[in-house]
């Protein structure tokens, strides 16, 4: 098991389109278990709505955990996703 902190960095905090990347990025590693872990709760990475109901806003910190084979570099990947200033479209 490893962990890191991440600090939420986008305008608009972790919605549905930062979310939708994440999710999308942690099924390219589906025997790695991650788990997002804030004040307003404890989220698994297995589901959208999980992501959503912490209400990640900028500014905050979450404890990334990441638990399976290649958890070093997959924790890394999933982080820089959590800190990204995200731009819809992008331009």
């Amino acid at each position: 098991m490893v962990e890191c902190k991440v600090t939420i960095h986008n305008n608009a905090g972790i919605h549905c389109r930062p979310s939708s990347v994440i999710l999308t990025e942690c099924a390219k590693t589906p025997e790695i278990n991650f788990t997002v872990i804030t004040e307003n709760g404890t989220a698994e990475l297995k589901s959208i709505l999980f992501l959503l109901t912490l209400g990640l806003k900028k500014g905050d910190t979450a404890t990334l955990r990441a638990e399976g084979p290649g958890e070093a570099e997959a924790i890394k990947v999933i982080a820089s996703l959590f800190e990204k200033v995200y731009d819809f479209p992008p331009k």
